[in-house]
């Protein structure tokens, strides 16, 4: 059983929390206007956009009152070694101030990769529901491995959230995206930093994913359901930044880098399985997550979110190869968190990924 990061004694609860210092700017339609005004804000003189080419047109238009330096939209997934060294190269001959990234995780994480070594600030305008501009977690791969690891010059400045911006996201991606965003709630209920706060926030953002997701999948020109989904993602990523990153989200990095599978996807497939493995041994957890999900069971209420939206269900569906999964598994023991409410042995890891991998409904299995 998991230990709980939350002690109580004679004088009540006692838990240490952090909150990320970021501004937050909401509002469909308002892109453009506020992108500028946190340039004049920062007294930025010198912007460099990172867009990748499907984005370009919607960068041009959110960026229209900025004078932009430099555009860059050399944008691949995982953030190869490679993409960022030439990034941070183009922000030198530049002698770029502020980077602005209009984009999902992928486009996120190459500003992120340019502000690690420069500080440069980010001003982040997300158009998907990846959640990588609210946490201080960066991410590279290099040589079919990814490495991550956590630093507060890559937490964006400011994070413009604008509705409108996914009203283009293809269903299969929205979808994908926003069960990434999912699992960043769902992972928070017991990564090794998870405190009442974190807790708390995770419930909310499950909730409003749960509504938005469904509304969005039944008119993908719901701007309430575009605008509940983005809220939801925007909480879940925080209380992810503060709770760290569980089981899941560990075997999903793995996987990702490893084999260049598709980052939404993969979490959307693999969430399921980890929530069917923990939630016997974090009960009370468990009773968070089926509660936001409007459930008496969590995994019960996931599996119905997971038919409702349409969601991925198979790993070999997006490329991994059955030969792989031994190898997987050895991958991703060592960096399994000790703090995971259940024990994970090979056995148990293998059982998990080759049921994610057939596209298997997630079943408790014996603890």
């Amino acid at each position: 059983m998991n230990t709980p990061a939350v002690k109580s004694d004679n004088t009540g609860l006692v838990f240490d929390h952090e909150t990320l210092p970021q501004r937050v700017r909401f509002g469909a339609g308002r892109a453009a206007d506020n992108l500028a005004d946190e340039v004049r804000r920062l007294g930025a003189k010198a912007v460099m956009v990172i867009a990748a080419p499907t984005e370009s047109d919607l960068a041009q238009a959110i960026c229209a009152g900025v004078d932009v330096a430099v555009r860059f939209d050399d944008v691949a997934p995982h953030v190869p070694v490679d993409k960022a060294v030439r990034a941070r190269e183009v922000a030198a001959e530049h002698r770029i101030d502020l980077l602005v990234s209009v984009g999902g995780g992928s486009t996120t994480g190459l500003a992120k990769a340019v502000a690690l070594t420069t500080g440069i600030p980010i001003v982040a305008v997300p158009t998907t529901y990846a959640g990588s501009e609210a946490t201080n977690v960066w991410g590279m791969t290099e040589a079919a491995r990814k490495t991550t690891g956590v630093d507060f010059r890559v937490l964006p400045t400011t994070v413009i959230y604008d509705a409108t911006c996914m009203l283009t996201l293809p269903a299969d991606l929205a979808v994908a995206s926003g069960l990434n965003a999912l699992a960043h709630g769902v992972d928070s209920m017991w990564a090794p930093r998870a405190d009442p706060i974190n807790r708390a926030l995770a419930a909310e953002a499950i909730g409003a994913l749960a509504d938005g997701m469904r509304a969005i999948t039944a008119d993908s020109t719901d701007l309430a359901g575009h605008e509940q989904t983005l809220y939801g993602a925007y909480l879940s990523a925080v209380a992810f930044a503060s709770a760290g990153s569980g089981m899941h989200h560990k075997i999903c990095h793995v996987l990702g880098g490893a084999y260049d599978l598709p980052h939404a996807h993969t979490h959307a497939i693999v969430l399921p399985h980890v929530l069917a493995f923990n939630a016997d041994a974090a009960p009370e957890a468990a009773g968070r997550i089926a509660a936001a999900l409007g459930a008496d069971d969590a995994v019960h209420g996931l599996e119905s979110l997971r038919r409702d939206v349409h969601a991925p269900t198979a790993l070999r569906e997006i490329g991994l190869d059955e030969s792989r999964l031994d190898e997987a598994v050895k991958l991703i023991m060592p960096v399994i968190p000790p703090s995971n409410p259940r024990p994970v042995t090979e056995q148990t890891l293998s059982l998990l990924l080759r049921n994610a991998w057939s596209g298997a409904e997630a079943e408790r299995t014996r603890m």
